[in-house]
């Protein structure tokens, strides 16, 4: 079943191009329904035999030998504060690639691939109890699916990300930009937290919004006001609620009042099909996160004096 799960990746991925989106649903011990969308799955396996790691972080599994490498597997359980998977033998094994990382997430029971309109997908009740690792909530059947933040989950185990280099910092400060502001839109809190303190150190002001139809209303609110008090450079995730980073830049695009905005993609999200789709949509650069130096040096290259 695993393996037929993922034969046609490629083809659900398209869906993204026009605020579509496949999530892989699985669930981690109850009847409740999770989900990460199938861009960032590389496969699913059978639970492989775990090699313990001392001194781990309390949610590593353990480590696994996957096409000859080894990668940490994380007990997504655990994670979001299930009882822990690592001990049960029939649990599966979701390989994603996140970051320019490889590294798998143990769920008790896989579902199906699922489609959605990203205009379905909204953000989560603080009253629904579900935490910062959920960033997402749709229906599908009838049924609640809360989208995992795998982002926020990764955060949690991670060294904080390195500074910007001195010497990008300099050319930052001594760069005439006019307007010093971009507009910044990710649906997740710890991604809009590391680009603020990245832009802090450029000197320059961020206005944030949390997903593609906040930002496209921020943005032709902003359009009517003098050029001084707007922005020239919108760095947008791609997979976010409602409406996506593709059809986000597609709308700019679109728009005879926002069609002259820089627009740089950075996400998570990798691969070839992922760059074709940024070409396609017009955008004027793509970034993987998160890569501090690269980022801002783009930001640089996009910014007009």
């Amino acid at each position: 079943m695993a393996g037929a799960l993922l034969d046609s990746v490629e083809r659900y991925t398209r869906l993204a191009g026009h605020n579509r989106v496949a999530m892989l649903l699985f669930r981690l011990g109850d009847g409740q329904a999770f989900a990460i969308n199938v861009f960032k799955v590389r496969e699913v396996l059978r639970r492989p035999p775990l090699e313990r790691m001392p001194g781990a972080h309390g949610l590593l599994a353990g480590s696994c030998d996957y096409r000859g490498r080894t990668i940490p597997v994380i007990d997504l359980a655990a994670a979001l504060g299930y009882p822990p998977l690592r001990d049960a033998p029939a649990s599966h094994l979701v390989v994603t690639e996140f970051q320019r990382s490889v590294q798998g997430f143990l769920v008790s029971d896989l579902a199906r691939i699922a489609h959605c309109e990203g205009g379905s997908l909204e953000a989560p009740s603080d009253a629904l109890g579900f935490g910062p690792c959920i960033n997402a909530t749709t229906r599908i059947d009838g049924a609640l699916v809360a989208v995992v933040d795998v982002e926020h989950v990764l955060a949690g185990l991670e060294e904080a990300p390195p500074g910007l280099a001195a010497g990008l910092r300099r050319t930052a400060a001594e760069r005439p930009l006019s307007p010093r502001r971009v507009l910044v839109v990710d649906d997740s809190q710890v991604a809009r937290r590391r680009l603020v303190e990245l832009f802090d150190q450029m000197d320059i002001e961020c206005l944030l919004a949390n997903d593609g139809r906040e930002a496209l209303a921020r943005l032709r609110e902003l359009a009517a006001r003098p050029a001084a008090e707007g922005v020239r450079l919108v760095v947008s995730d791609i997979e976010m609620p409602r409406l996506d980073g593709y059809a986000l830049t597609r709308a700019i695009r679109e728009a005879p009042e926002l069609r002259g905005l820089k627009v740089l993609l950075h996400s998570s999200l990798s691969g070839v099909f992922n760059q074709a789709l940024v070409d396609e949509v017009g955008a004027d650069r793509f970034v993987a996160k998160f890569q501090p130096d690269v980022l801002a040096q783009a930001v640089l290259d996009l910014l007009p004096g």
